[in-house]
């Protein structure tokens, strides 16, 4: 927290340019994929995904071949170069962030299963943010994870911001800092947190009574041993993907009563918790990060520097696209339709606006950082600034 941002943004460039494994005289590795194969906007099968399609391809070439310098300049060096199977493109920047942004709808879907919609999202908080799936991974899911990890680092030194909305958990742990179990817990699963804080706050055993025979209607909780008529929970709880754990040992024989209430709350603030941190999924995602950046830079990011990195802001900033729009030969600001272009955008949503950026440059954000200090036209500008506003290629008509 004593350093300024723009500062470790300049170390990190620094870092990232001095860590370059495939220099200008080494072919970029190339990649095919199908567009037929996720035709009509809903994806078959998930190993039909722009995703899991490179995942495949890239399997084999080594993390060293995509460690390349920050982007820059007009026809910038990515880490690998895509072919779409029957299209015609010019240039490797289109395509490149077509398929990172594709591959974010892809992994925000039903399609793919290593991300999860945070459950607070199912009543209105934080609506659309996702978590990594809590679960245990097999081989081949522990393979996507890395390769969704070396995706972060391959985003960071293309300066192409991913559109992907995760919950600041993920951030937190990615860095390495301490989950809180009140905000996190609050923050993924408002239901969980509630449920947790009435049996925190439980006066007596009447009112302990009532909180079961409420759940009970809710859960059809069973009746408790000694009195036949008495609801009462026992030691299970439902985990993040929806199924029923017991949190002790014989947790399905065991009732929650007056003297072990608070242990049943701090097991099911335990349970989530463990999920929020996923250490298998998230060593995997690390892993994949590492072999693309060097992880010790993370020492100095702030959860929501890093996610700031990798993300960019998740609105459109008229003013900073302003700045950085450059006119050619023979426009000026104060032409009327350029004036006419401005005032239409200031009118647009965030979501038209977004659209409008997908439009000109194949992706839904803008970096974050302009390494252009002055903004001259001499600077090295990251794609995709600065917006060129040009004539009209004929000089026929008004």
């Amino acid at each position: 927290g004593l350093i300024f941002y723009d500062t470790k943004v300049t170390v990190m460039n620094r870092v990232l340019n001095a860590t370059v494994q495939r220099t200008a005289d080494h072919a970029a590795p190339e990649i095919t994929l199908d567009p037929l194969e996720i035709v009509g906007g809903e994806i078959r099968s998930s190993e039909n995904s722009y995703f899991c399609q490179a995942a495949r391809q890239l399997a084999c070439v080594p993390s060293s071949q995509l460690c390349v310098k920050l982007a820059s300049g007009g026809d910038p060096t990515y880490a690998f170069n895509i072919r779409f199977t029957g299209e015609e493109v010019h240039g490797t920047s289109g395509s490149f962030r077509h398929f990172l942004w594709q591959v974010c709808k892809e992994l925000q879907s039903s399609s793919l299963s290593l991300l999860l919609l945070c459950p607070s999202s199912a009543v209105n908080k934080n609506k659309g943010k996702y978590i990594l799936t809590p679960s245990p991974i097999t081989y081949a899911e522990e393979q996507l994870l890395h390769f969704f990890g070396q995706l972060l680092g391959i985003a960071i030194r293309a300066d192409v911001p991913l559109p992907l909305d995760l919950l600041p958990s993920f951030w937190k742990t990615l860095v390495g800092e301490p989950l809180d179990p009140d905000v996190d817990l609050q923050e993924a699963d408002i239901l969980t947190y509630n449920y947790v804080k009435k049996f925190e706050n439980i006066n007596d055993e009447t009112e302990l009574e009532a909180l079961c025979a409420e759940i009970a209607s809710q859960h059809l909780a069973t009746e408790s041993p000694d009195c036949p008529n008495k609801p009462c929970c026992k030691f299970t709880y439902l985990t993040m993907t929806g199924e029923e754990v017991e949190l002790c040992p014989r947790g399905r024989h065991i009732p929650v009563g007056w003297e072990n209430k608070d242990v049943y709350a701090t097991a099911i603030r335990s349970l989530r918790m463990r999920e929020l941190q996923t250490p298998e999924c998230m060593t995997a995602v690390r892993a994949g990060l590492g072999s693309i950046i060097p992880l010790q830079l993370l020492t100095t990011l702030t959860p929501l520097e890093m996610e700031l990195r990798t993300c960019g802001l998740p609105y459109i900033n008229l003013e900073f696209l302003k700045a950085h729009t450059m006119y050619q030969v023979g426009l000026m600001e104060t032409d009327q339709h350029i004036e006419f272009f401005w005032s239409a955008l200031e009118v647009f949503t965030q979501e038209e606006l977004c659209k409008f950026i997908k439009f000109a440059c194949n992706q839904e954000r803008i970096p974050f950082t302009c390494p252009c200090k002055d903004g001259g036209p001499d600077t090295a500008h990251v794609p995709p600034y600065p917006m060129k506003i040009a004539p009209p290629d004929g000089a026929a008509g008004a």
